[in-house]
C-alpha cells in the first residue's frame, strides 16, 4: 500500500459493543473496523480525506470479564435542542440521580491490536490554484509526526472513552498469539456506519446540510492466525 500506515494499539480494558445487544453490553470478540478508524481519526483527520482500514491484527488471546457500570436512562431531546437553539433558552442537562441506573458488560481485557490503513483523498487539494501533488503523502506525513509525538485531537480509546487506548507507530507487528493460530469464523461484524442524503428530508435552512440518513453496513469476518481482511465499504444508499 502506497500510502498505508502500520499502528500499534494496546489497553487494559476494551468495549466494541454489539448493536443487537441493547440491554446489557456485550462486546465482539475483536475490535471493530468503525472502532480502528476511530482511533485513526482521533489522532488525525481532515475533511478532504479519510481512512481506509486494510488490515486488523489481534495479537493476545481473546479474554472477556464482566464488570457493572452507572449509565442513565434517557437522552436530551432533540426536540428540546431545536426549540433551545431558535429560543435561546432551556434546560438540556440531565439530572443524574433521578435517571442513574446500573447495567453489567460483558468487555475485553488486555488486548493487543494492530491496524494496517491507508488515507483517501476525497477531493483535489489546491496551492496557488494548482492541484498538490502526492496529497496522500502530505496526510500521511502529519498522522506520521503525530503519532510518533503522541499527540491528536483527543485521546483514542478503545470502544468507550472510559477504555483509553496506548498506541505507536510501528514497521510490522509480532506473530499472533498460539491460541489464535488457525482460521476463526466471528460472524457478522459492523463495517462502519454510512450517511447518505435522505430524499424525503428537506433543507434546514438556505444553503445548509441537507438531512441524512445513517445506514450500518456488515461484514463476515474471519480471522486466519490473527489477521482480519478487512473488506471495501461500500458506501451507497439504499
Amino acid at each position: 500500500m502506497a500510502y498505508g500506515i502500520k499502528l500499534f494499539i494496546w489497553g487494559d480494558y476494551a468495549s466494541f459493543n454489539r448493536p443487537e445487544m441493547k440491554v446489557e453490553r456485550v462486546s465482539y470478540d475483536v475490535i471493530t473496523p468503525s472502532a480502528a478508524r476511530g482511533i485513526l481519526e482521533a489522532i488525525y483527520w481532515k475533511p478532504e480525506m479519510r481512512w481506509v482500514v486494510d488490515k486488523l491484527h489481534v495479537l493476545n488471546p481473546i479474554r472477556f470479564t464482566h464488570i457493572r457500570r452507572n449509565e442513565v436512562d434517557c437522552k436530551i431531546s432533540t426536540k428540546n435542542i431545536k426549540s433551545a437553539m431558535k429560543t435561546r433558552v432551556g434546560d438540556l442537562g440531565i439530572a443524574v440521580e433521578d435517571h442513574r441506573q446500573q447495567r453489567a458488560a460483558m468487555i475485553l481485557k488486555d488486548v493487543r491490536y494492530g491496524i494496517e490503513a491507508h488515507v483517501e483523498v476525497l477531493r483535489p487539494e489546491l496551492k496557488d490554484g494548482k492541484p498538490i501533488e502526492n496529497p496522500e503523502a502530505k496526510h500521511l506525513r502529519q498522522f506520521k509526526d503525530r503519532a510518533r509525538m503522541g499527540g491528536g485531537f483527543h485521546h483514542p480509546y478503545l470502544g468507550t472513552r472510559e477504555f483509553p487506548a496506548n498506541f505507536e507507530l510501528v514497521e510490522g507487528f509480532l506473530p499472533c498469539h498460539e491460541s489464535l493460530k488457525g482460521e476463526r469464523v466471528l460472524g457478522y461484524m459492523l463495517h462502519d456506519i454510512v450517511f447518505f442524503p435522505d430524499p424525503k428530508g428537506k433543507l434546514i435552512e438556505s444553503n445548509q446540510w441537507q438531512r441524512l440518513n445513517a445506514e450500518p453496513r456488515f461484514f463476515h469476518a474471519i480471522m486466519r492466525d490473527g489477521i482480519i481482511d478487512v473488506p471495501r465499504l461500500n458506501q451507497g444508499g439504499p
